[in-house]
């Protein structure tokens, strides 16, 4: 997804420390966690239902194709 190197993970951390403290920091990495986890059952919902619906188009199509002859 993103590519950071070691050094630039330790910058953006320690940012993250000085602008939130270390008190908020569990806090705010939990909340980011939970975020993400919900994206990706949103996500895979969305999909799941894409993958059902050209399930559904494409089982249809022959029998439209019968009813032509």
């Amino acid at each position: 997804m993103f590519n950071f190197s070691m050094p630039e993970l330790i910058v953006v951390l320690i940012v993250a420390l000085v602008v939130f403290g270390p008190a908020k920091l569990p806090e705010i990495g939990r909340a980011f966690g939970k975020s993400i986890n919900e994206f990706k059952s949103a996500t895979n919902d969305v999909k799941e239902e894409t993958q059902k619906t050209i399930y559904l188009e494409t089982q249809e199509k022959p029998a439209d194709k019968d009813h032509g002859k």
